[in-house]
């Protein structure tokens, strides 16, 4: 697997991510508000992708279609379910904010791929959500396991409680039977590579947040009130994957222009400067 080098501006950092350029997947895809852009010539080739995951099981299934098509109506309208919660806007307003706030080259278009796709080793980085309900099949197991081993790295977001994490917690286990996701203190460089935060952020869904705004509550079920930030280790000591439970970063990219308060408070705050502070640290470590 390809390893790359960022360097994200805010400082000034270089990153230079791994991975062929994707074809143009968004030619059937409405972007909104969001704006489009070009890659540079010069660095098309190195530019990172943001690659969701489809996966088979659970809510939000497959239907019938393969994984790597892009984010057209095929699967699900705006908003989706299980692995395509929040898409396809929260990916790509995440694209937007890493082009615009950072110096990484981007690629305007994320990717959907399912684990078992040959593709995924051109792609360092990718991402899984609300895997409560997930249960892999063989082939997406080993899949998994070799592409971490190899140098891949997981993000893992938006599942809340325990019986969701023990859904999660039985699906890793298949994968890397010899290892346990460790806890992240707030003094581990992940929370302060590029923005430095002061606490591990708790992001509910929009309609959580409003609903407990009066009352500080940011959690989205009573067994879900502290947030857990996680990681799984190969044996070098390199992270793998970050495991985000009962918090939901997708959620703060995807409905940051619908309530000022909450791109705020949420979005700016803590969903991007976190989001972006894992790419930066997976991609350098």
């Amino acid at each position: 697997m390809t390893r790359a080098k960022l360097a994200i501006l805010l400082g000034i950092l270089v990153l230079a991510a791994a991975g062929a350029m994707a074809q143009r997947y968004y030619d059937r895809v409405d972007r909104g508000d969001v704006p489009d852009w070009e890659l540079d010539p010069e660095f098309a080739q190195e530019a990172f992708t943001f690659v969701r995951i489809q996966y088979s099981s659970g809510y939000g299934g497959r239907r019938g279609g393969r994984g790597g098509r892009g984010y057209g109506g095929d699967f699900y309208g705006r908003g989706g379910g299980g692995w395509a919660t929040d898409f396809p806007d929260s990916d790509l307003n995440f694209t937007w904010r890493l082009h615009q706030l950072t110096s990484l080259e981007v690629n305007p278009d994320p990717l959907v791929l399912e684990l078992t796709d040959p593709r995924l080793v051109d792609y360092p980085f990718i991402y899984l959500l609300e895997p409560g309900r997930l249960v892999f099949d063989e082939a997406e197991v080993e899949a998994l396991r070799n592409y971490l081993l190899n140098g891949g790295f997981l993000m893992v977001d938006d599942f809340w409680g325990e019986d969701e994490w023990y859904n999660f917690y039985r699906e890793i286990k298949r994968v890397f039977p010899d290892r346990e996701p460790v806890e992240l203190p707030l003094s581990h460089p992940i929370f302060h590579a590029v923005f430095d935060l002061k606490e591990k952020p708790q992001i509910p869904n929009i309609n959580a947040a409003l609903a407990g705004r009066s009352q500080g509550i940011t959690w989205e079920r009573p067994d879900a009130e502290e947030v857990h930030y996680k990681a799984l280790y190969d044996d070098k000591g390199r992270m793998m994957a970050i495991i985000c439970h009962n918090t939901d970063l997708g959620d703060g990219w995807e409905r940051e222009g619908e309530n000022e308060w909450y791109f705020h408070e949420f979005s700016e705050k803590k969903a991007y400067p976190l989001g972006i502070n894992i790419v930066f640290y997976a991609m350098t470590h």
